[in-house]
């Protein structure tokens, strides 16, 4: 077994959780790391004292438990396994092959002194029918692939390479915690994302909607990754790809597709937020890869692009720090991203670069119209001795990454 490598964040997630009587969700695309943080928890459980024996752990994509694909034969299973009137952890890997999983689930929770800890790789697994099943009584961590700062500690690094060298590989290859069985070998690392992502499309995508037309679905996926960071609306994207006259899709199915690479957690969908009128807008989003190295993998690597790649990989940073985030519209102008917290709200620009006097102009403009006094931030590459222009801070990216 590979060793594994802490990620603190999500441990600590689940210890603050631990004997708590909720279930514990962790989702997230496949191969994020959720099999490993469930290991690491493990770990966990033993050395704080917990006798194996008082921990039933199961991946439900091993053929060995193939037999258990209902929930009458998972909980019979289960409960022949649980030592009587002993504090009992359950840890699920991949329950979404279990139908009707969440029957046996409340069944556990009500017959045994037990505390739960799941995982799955497509939202299906909260859909609204288990939602209502466990409702108020889950809670639910998503998992994202690695940082920068913490791919800084997945890989080791020669001594003379600079952290804008390392930045670099992570704006080319992403956070995979997989890749680093392939030390920047960008040959096997495509080879390895590529089979993720066929992975994904054929068992959480296909495997669950068998009328999909994977050669739609695949036009839809590259259209997304070639428009990160843009504002779409799913009849755009259906007028460009019927464009060739030989497909003719409706904006219904982009909207469908849409919603089934979201529920496979490959992207992320944001909302635009009037900030003077302090309302969400029904219309138009923005869409986000929730690890640039699919993307890459996808259109190839180019340095074009990097603007647009910047400002994913600050939505993601933004969602690791446990902020709603929305687009923000002021007058005709955009905002990059308007990140709330119950106690704190940032507004945010992202740009390559602030050297120009037209871009700068364009990213504080929009900053300079809110009217609020919460905190304003434009996140660039540049290593500027200018550190605020007007009371808007000034940084650069990877020491706000890194912070």
């Amino acid at each position: 077994m590979a060793k594994l490598i802490n990620r603190p964040e999500y441990l600590n997630q689940l210890i603050q959780n631990k004997d708590i009587d909720l279930v514990k969700i962790i989702t997230g695309i496949r191969r994020c790391g959720k099999s490993s943080l469930l290991d690491l928890f493990h770990q966990y459980l033993l050395n704080s004292g917990v006798p194996e024996s008082n921990i039933i752990h199961i991946n439900l994509e091993s053929l060995h438990f193939r037999q258990l694909s209902d929930y009458l034969s998972f909980y019979n299973y289960v409960s022949e396994n649980i030592p009587p009137s002993e504090k009992t952890y359950l840890i699920f890997d991949e329950l979404q092959v279990v139908e009707h999983w969440e029957k046996a689930i409340e069944s556990f929770r009500i017959d045994y002194d037990v505390d739960i800890y799941i995982t799955g790789s497509n939202a299906y697994l909260l859909s609204t029918e288990f939602s209502t099943y466990l409702s108020g009584r889950y809670v639910e961590i998503r998992m994202l692939p690695l940082s920068f700062k913490e791919f800084l500690t997945f890989y080791s690094f020669a001594p003379n390479i600079t952290i804008e060298e390392k930045f670099q590989r992570y704006l080319q290859f992403g956070g995979m915690p997989i890749l680093r069985e392939y030390n920047f070998n960008e040959a096997r690392i495509n080879q390895a994302l590529e089979g993720i992502y066929s992975t994904i499309v054929l068992r959480d995508i296909v495997g669950r909607n068998n009328q999909i037309d994977q050669d739609t679905l695949h036009k839809i996926m590259l259209f997304l990754c070639s428009n990160i960071g843009s504002i779409t609306s799913p009849n755009n994207i259906a007028n460009v790809l019927s464009g060739d006259k030989r497909s003719n899709i409706a904006g219904k199915t982009v909207n469908r597709y849409i919603s089934l690479l979201k529920n496979a957690f490959i992207f992320q969908s944001v909302g635009r937020y009037d900030i003077k009128g302090k309302q969400l807008l029904k219309t138009l989003e923005k869409n986000y890869i929730i690890d640039i190295g699919f993307r890459n993998m996808l259109l190839g690597y180019r340095d074009t692009d990097r603007g647009h790649i910047l400002e994913n990989i600050v939505y993601l940073e933004l969602l690791r720090r446990d902020y709603r985030v929305y687009i923000g519209k002021v007058g005709e102008n955009e905002i990059d991203f308007v990140a709330e917290k119950p106690d704190d709200k940032l507004y945010i620009q992202v740009t390559e670069s602030m050297q120009s006097p037209e871009t700068r102009e364009r990213e504080l403009k929009p900053l300079n119209m809110i009217p609020d006094n919460y905190e304003k931030i434009v996140l660039s590459m540049d290593r500027s001795y200018i550190n605020s222009y007007d009371g808007i801070r000034n940084l650069y990216l990877i020491d706000w990454l890194l912070s």
